[in-house]
């Protein structure tokens, strides 16, 4: 399938090696603001095309799906244009700044008869399954605590301070957290509660997370920008708990008794990267004519949203995009 990357950042340069390597992918154009930019990024990854707009990508007939790689901000105007011109998308985390443009995005491509997913790779990768069957066996017993947290020290990043891009530590790490609570506890949520860290550009630098179920499970979750963590989750039962390592991209899964004995460890499959699982759910969906993916449904991306949108409520926190008249 003869995919576009519309963005040529940090991101895409990350994904566009895995692309190369995956059979059922053809890396076929490039876009960016700047055509020596996109030139430079489609000789460096292969791409057989380059544009210096965005909508010249879109408007390529021979283009199948677009991944959306923009700041934050621009992911809803993004996804748009490549909708109105007939393309599926796939758009990196997260799928836009609030939950209204995510159902305007939902609603457009289901007019359309589109696919459009949220490029969430942890939704989509099989550490996922192997997380759910191992709290399935009963092994760690009734899970009532979840806890996770993601920090990385790139306060420097100026997309992730600037309040124009939807910068912050929710929006670009917090997604991680609340989706790792949302794909092992699911919904059932009786009360959050947080406390926040604000920069001096007057995003969220750092923030606790304390997500109440209506059952009384509980998960506690942590995210920033200042510091780096040691990006574990964790899940307690009466009978013991499990541990993944690092919920950016798992990469084993342990398992303990309440005496704190190691009773089972598993590693994740070889990948490529962890990129591929997402890509390859976009291209199976596509040529079967699924306009969503099972694994990350626009429901489902749209009830994070929401939840971010509260957490953002909570905390006084309005992007510039979301102003009237912007």
């Amino acid at each position: 399938m003869k995919i576009g990357i519309l963005g040529t950042g940090n991101i895409s340069e990350k994904v566009a090696p895995t692309l190369a390597a995956m059979e059922e992918i053809e890396c076929w154009a490039a876009a960016s603001r700047s055509l020596p930019k996109a030139k430079a990024f489609a000789e460096r990854h292969g791409f057989q095309r380059a544009y210096g707009s965005y909508e010249e990508l879109a408007e390529d007939p021979q283009v199948e799906l677009i991944y959306v790689a923009t700041p934050h901000s621009c992911h809803y105007e993004n996804m748009m244009l490549c909708l109105s011109h007939g393309k599926p998308v796939l758009c990196e985390k997260p799928f836009t700044v609030n939950a209204a443009q995510a159902r305007e995005v939902q609603k457009y491509a289901a007019a359309r008869g589109l696919f459009a997913a949220e490029a969430m790779w942890t939704r989509y990768m099989p550490s996922r399954a192997m997380i759910g069957e191992t709290l399935a066996s009963g092994i760690i017993g009734r899970p009532t605590v979840l806890t996770a947290n993601l920090s990385y020290a790139n306060f420097k990043r100026q997309r992730l301070v600037d309040p124009a891009l939807a910068g912050g530590a929710l929006l670009d790490l917090g997604v991680y957290g609340l989706n790792f609570a949302r794909m092992h506890f699911g919904g059932g949520i009786e009360r959050v509660d947080s406390s926040v860290c604000m920069t001096e550009t007057g995003v969220d630098g750092m923030e606790n997370i304390t997500l109440s179920y209506r059952d009384g499970r509980m998960a506690v979750l942590t995210h920033g920008i200042w510091s780096r963590s040691d990006r574990r989750g964790t899940i307690w039962g009466d009978r013991g708990y499990l541990v993944v390592e690092n919920i950016n991209n798992p990469q084993n899964i342990s398992v303990y008794d309440t005496e704190d004995r190691l009773l089972q460890r598993y590693d994740v499959p070889q990948q490529i990267s962890g990129y591929e699982y997402e890509f390859r759910e976009a291209v199976r969906c596509i040529r079967e004519g699924r306009r969503e993916s099972a694994s990350m449904p626009l429901e489902e991306t749209i009830a994070v949203t929401e939840q971010m949108d509260a957490l953002r409520r909570q905390w006084g926190l309005v992007y510039p995009c979301e102003l009237p008249g912007t």
